[in-house]
């Protein structure tokens, strides 16, 4: 089930930039659900009317090309009525990659009209509760289930932090931090007392042996640690490489947690990047130089601290996560000609709205010089990339 999944070598930023120079997004990079062309304002913002059409299913993608599908866009723990937690579904070539398993992964991926056998891989940027929670219901339910097309056909390949080397500080599980192998292992005893009453009705097989998990962590090279979870002057590292795509990493800082990684998806297509979660730091552009296109969290620190924050809290919302007036910034110092927001924060659009949102990331090109698109994300929408779009 589980194995140790060597960091890899440092990759090419020269050939990464090379590559990415290469490829422009279409004029319709950004499509809303049902065919819905994207109404796009002077930076490149969805139009109201068009971000909720993007709130519907859609259809699967097709056999070929490069496509992101946004399952959902919420930062944080909590639930809220607008947004489910944060999960990407990446489709390259027909093959699905799901980044991030926050509340309701498995659920949207099913409401996109995603197939469950075209499931190729998942990659957990970090191992915060919010990324997670829905990881195991992919092997548990979706992966058995398999929906309407029937179950899987091989195991599906996971990617994610190892361990931190760090203790624990939950009572109740003492011991070293789990990495994403543990942390699956684990799982699978919590859901032992199903998965044994299926087995024994012979309706099911056992979940762990429909994936194939790998830690994942950063070369000695970098000098990553706990004490320097993310260093600035770090190579991005391969973490896959096959036929149809090169997945590489790189840390990025996010307050405890370590490592926590974005991740950069290189096809013949073209190139997406996902920040994860971070604060501001140049890992980012390192990663995402030349990128078609570049899906970063952001944070509203004014209206947490409206909403009654402390400043202890800001300090941690500011040290941890990014605040939208930087985007702008962020891109330009990416060169990519677009960037999503997602992992919003607060998520609930009865605290910060839509057009709020919208308005910020309008400033923060603005003040910036930034020239490309940018585009508030949606739960459902879809997103095709260079020549697929």
């Amino acid at each position: 089930m589980c194995d140790l999944h060597p960091a890899g070598s440092s990759c090419d930023e020269t050939g990464q930039d090379k590559a990415g120079a290469r490829r422009k997004l279409s004029r319709r990079n950004v499509l809303a659900t049902a065919g819905v062309s994207a109404a796009v304002t002077a930076v490149g913002l969805i139009g109201t009317r068009d971000a909720q059409a993007a709130q519907t299913p859609q259809p699967a993608p097709g056999s070929s090309g490069l496509s992101v599908t946004l399952l959902g866009t919420a930062g944080g723990p909590q639930a809220v009525p607008n947004r489910f937690g944060i999960s990407s579904a990446l489709t390259i070539n027909g093959k699905i990659y799901v980044i991030d398993c926050g509340l309701g992964s498995v659920s949207q991926y099913v409401r996109a009209g995603l197939s469950i056998p075209s499931l190729d891989g998942i990659f957990l940027t970090h191992l915060h509760s919010d990324h997670t929670v829905d990881y195991l219901s992919y092997p548990i339910i979706a992966l058995y289930s398999g929906g309407p097309t029937g179950p899987v056909s091989k195991p599906v390949s996971v990617y994610g932090p190892g361990p931190a080397g760090e203790q624990s500080l939950v009572a109740t599980a003492p011991g070293p931090i789990p990495g994403t192998a543990a942390m699956s292992t684990l799982g699978s005893k919590t859901f032992a007392a199903s998965t044994t009453f299926f087995l024994a009705e012979h309706l099911q097989v056992d979940p762990a042996t429909l994936i194939d998990v790998h830690d994942v962590n950063p070369p000695p090279v970098a000098g990553a640690s706990l004490a320097n979870p993310a260093p600035d002057t770090m190579a991005p590292f391969t973490v896959l490489e096959t036929t149809d795509l090169k997945v590489t990493a790189i840390c990025v800082p996010h307050g405890a947690v370590y490592p926590a990684y974005a991740y950069r998806f290189d096809t013949d297509h073209g190139s997406i990047v996902f920040s994860g979660d971070t604060t501001v730091t140049p890992n980012i552009p390192r990663l995402a130089r030349h990128a078609d296109l570049l899906l970063h969290e952001a944070v509203d620190l004014a209206a947490i601290e409206s909403l009654g924050g402390t400043p202890a809290g800001i300090t941690h919302m500011r040290d941890t996560h990014t605040d939208v007036s930087l985007l702008g910034q962020i891109a330009a110092e990416s060169d990519v000609p677009a960037l999503v927001v997602t992992h919003l924060g607060p998520a609930s659009s009865a605290l910060v709205s839509d057009a709020s949102w919208r308005r910020q990331l309008r400033d923060s090109a603005r003040q910036a010089g930034y020239r490309g698109k940018m585009t508030l994300g949606m739960d459902l929408m879809h997103i095709p990339v260079g020549a697929s779009s």
